[in-house]
């Protein structure tokens, strides 16, 4: 099992959360193992959140279009605000993964009480069971809209393939391991559902009893026995575990590895707790050659910016949405094309360099550069920015530019930046004077810091993790 220390810790939360505070890694660093970390308290079970506002238990209303847009912002805020104080808790990672797998687009669902419902869920199993997940899923509100299975039917009638079609491209087995005799017949039992207020609601006489043959047996099944079928095929365990090791692990899987991972989640019958902690605690997850080899998420990347500057109280206004400090943040998630609840497609956001473009990358770099200066790109202020004097003081080697250089690299970069690089982000400091006659107590010592940690964060090295 790989050592416990400050590399081995910045690179576990570097994945796992949307980035760290200093007091996270230092809290994290209390443990005595890596193992101790993972098990006690990365993986651990917290509470329920209580929700975004009492709007969740009413039903959906037509036509409520600005109402709804309004608490669609308010959604987003309020997940923003649990990724930003999830403090050492894997769990909202993991949300967003069963999010971005079990896709679902707020422009198509409408209704933010589905969202939130189906969102509960990912929640309910981030650590939980995902065969019983794709079960609920399968009859799930939002879900049930998405993907037209809402109002299906199989009785003299040719049923609606769209779910029975991702969810084996997309949610299990992936292309090539199903035919189109499969989606068809699958199709037959996930008829039958219907939409009531904020509830699902099954219809019997909606739906075939003749016998189904799905990927070689044949019976008359139910939708949870045809889920079943599904995980019981042999591509489906693979399926999975190349997805979640792309997601934390590295772009390209290893086999080996994903052999393994499978071993784990089979012999667990698909709980995740147990995948979870096999992959974090191997050497795997840990080559040095994976450390600081994936690009952040824009969502990774905001949120990671505030909790390295300690930003950690915006306020929420949920009655008013637009004096919220989070709306920055949500407007900014459209230009950097990760808005939550509203994903490109049914596969989802493709992530990885598909987040880096000559377009994003000049954005990114301005979303950072406005944390700094207080200012948005478009103009007009924005409700937190960094304080540079105090904040680098909180640092022991504020004093000593050179030391500084270090230490402050070390905590923002997960790979050691270049000497020419850090000659760089000295001179940027200097501006001209020498490393001895430094001090925070100069003249045009903020200036020099806002540049700084511009120059830092334009870097390549800070939009990996």
């Amino acid at each position: 099992m790989p050592i416990w220390n400050i590399a081995t810790a910045k690179h576990l939360l570097s994945r796992t959360l949307f980035g760290y505070t200093r007091k996270d890694l230092e809290y994290a660093l209390t443990f005595s193992s890596l193992a101790d970390f993972v098990d006690q308290e990365l993986l651990k079970e917290i509470d329920i959140p209580a929700p975004p506002g009492t709007w969740i238990t009413e039903n959906p209303i037509v036509d409520n279009g600005t109402i709804d847009g309004q608490r669609y912002r308010a959604f987003n805020y309020w997940w923003y605000d649990l990724m930003l104080k999830e403090k050492t808790s894997m769990r909202e990672k993991m949300v967003l993964l069963l999010h971005n797998h079990f896709t679902s687009q707020r422009s198509d669902v409408n209704y933010p009480q589905h969202m939130y419902n189906q969102q509960k869920l990912f929640r309910k199993y981030a650590f939980g069971n995902l065969r019983q997940l794709t079960k609920e899923i399968t009859i799930d509100p939002a879900m049930l809209i998405y993907l037209n299975g809402r109002g299906s039917r199989s009785k003299n009638a040719v049923p609606n393939e769209n779910y029975a079609r991702e969810v084996m491209e997309l949610f299990t087995l992936g292309v090539g391991n199903y035919t189109e005799n499969d989606i068809k017949e699958a199709a037959k039992t996930f008829a039958g559902w219907t939409v009531n207020g904020l509830e699902a609601k099954f219809d019997a006489n909606r739906v075939s009893t003749d016998a189904k043959t799905i990927l070689g047996k044949t019976g008359n099944f139910t939708y949870s026995q045809t889920i079943d079928i599904l995980f019981d095929q042999p591509a489906c365990a693979p399926f999975i575990c190349k997805k979640i090791y792309k997601e934390f692990i590295g772009i390209d899987p290893n086999e080996n590895f994903v052999n393994k991972m499978v071993k784990v989640l089979k012999d667990n019958d698909f709980n995740l707790k147990p995948l979870l902690s096999f992959f974090l605690k191997s050497d795997e997850f840990f080559s040095t050659e994976l450390i600081g080899a994936k690009i952040k998420s824009p969502t990774e990347l905001m949120i990671g910016t505030l909790k390295i500057f300690d930003f950690m109280n915006p306020v929420i206004n949920y009655e008013d949405v637009a004096k919220s400090d989070y709306a920055y943040i949500y407007d900014s998630s459209k230009t950097l094309q990760q808005q939550l609840f509203e994903p490109p497609n049914v596969a989802g956001w493709p992530g990885q360099r598909d987040w880096i473009s000559s377009t994003t990358f000049a954005y990114r770099n301005g979303f950072s550069d406005s944390i700094i200066n207080g200012k948005k790109l478009t103009g007009g202020k924005i409700a937190f920015f960094l304080k540079a004097l105090d904040y680098s003081r909180t640092f022991d080697s504020s004093e000593n530019a050179v030391k500084f250089i270090d230490e402050i690299s070390a905590v923002f970069f997960q790979i050691p930046l270049s000497e020419i690089k850090k000659k760089i982000l000295l001179d940027t400091l200097l501006e001209g004077t020498i490393a001895q006659n430094y001090s925070t107590y100069v003249p045009m010592a903020e200036i020099r810091l806002q540049k700084l940690y511009k120059t830092m964060m334009r870097l390549p090295e800070y939009q990996l993790s």
